[in-house]
């Protein structure tokens, strides 16, 4: 896929990964980001003016649904890529006194359903171009789950299927369906957890570099030893994230 000229909706682009991302396509592309709104929104803003904003809160489902509507409420505006990028992860087991329930909905809502109400609502400005992709970020805890962080671990793992079934439903439209997984990225999310943390920018490049061949499942960095362990010895590879 060569990226230029084309109109790419994005989440999760404030920071991190997503805002890497952001830096790298908008100089040859239109870019309409899908955010609630802070500080770092305002600032995006101010810093990429043909940035196109369409503030949402992607926790709570009519607000995934009203901001999709708003996309596509203009038939002749096309999307030619949508990433869902955007994710949160709390890390504290069941077990532990810092655990709040409450966040399990949160969790669930933001990782797994706001992408497939995305996706939903997108698929006739989808359909409108003769090649399109749709992209699920998604984490190599989506192939094998770590301790911590079990509802992240359930909803990348969702995804994944999510991402598969999809793909079929879609294999005689133009939508080509992609997943990237990624390895531990130095991020705010991960703060203070894991060493050798590849870079926000790096990750993106990589993304990016991925999107040019026609590999369904784009593996980055460590992924790719993992998912080869997984294969040949699942076990092992369960060993192995119960320690991360």
């Amino acid at each position: 896929m060569k990226l230029e000229n084309k109109h790419i909706v994005i989440t999760g682009a404030t920071q991190g990964i997503g805002l890497e991302i952001v830096k790298q396509l908008y100089p040859q592309n239109e870019i309409t980001i899908i955010a609630r709104p802070s500080k770092r929104l305002d600032e995006l803003k101010t810093n990429f003016e043909r940035l196109k904003i369409l503030e949402c809160n992607l926790s709570d489902n009519q607000s995934v649904t009203t901001t999709a509507l708003k996309l596509t409420a203009n038939k002749d505006k096309k999307i030619d890529l949508l990433i869902n990028n955007a994710a949160i992860q709390y890390t504290p087991h069941f077990l532990d006194p810092q655990f709040n329930y409450e966040t399990i909905e949160q969790e669930i809502t933001v990782n797994f359903i706001a992408p497939c109400l995305l996706i939903y609502h997108c698929l006739p400005a989808l359909m409108q171009k003769s090649a399109t992709t749709i992209i699920n970020v998604n984490s190599g805890l989506g192939l094998v789950p770590k301790t911590n962080s079990a509802i992240y671990c359930a909803t990348k793992g969702a995804i994944n299927i999510f991402s598969q079934a999809l793909r079929s439903q879609l294999e005689k439209t133009n939508i080509r369906v992609v997943q990237i997984f990624l390895p531990l990225v130095n991020t705010n999310m991960t703060k203070g957890r894991g060493v050798n943390k590849l870079s926000a920018k790096e990750a993106a490049l990589e993304i990016i570099k991925g999107l040019s061949n026609s590999q369904n499942d784009i593996d980055i960095g460590k992924v790719k030893i993992l998912r080869f362990i997984n294969r040949l010895m699942p076990t092992l590879a369960q060993k192995i994230m119960k320690r991360v």
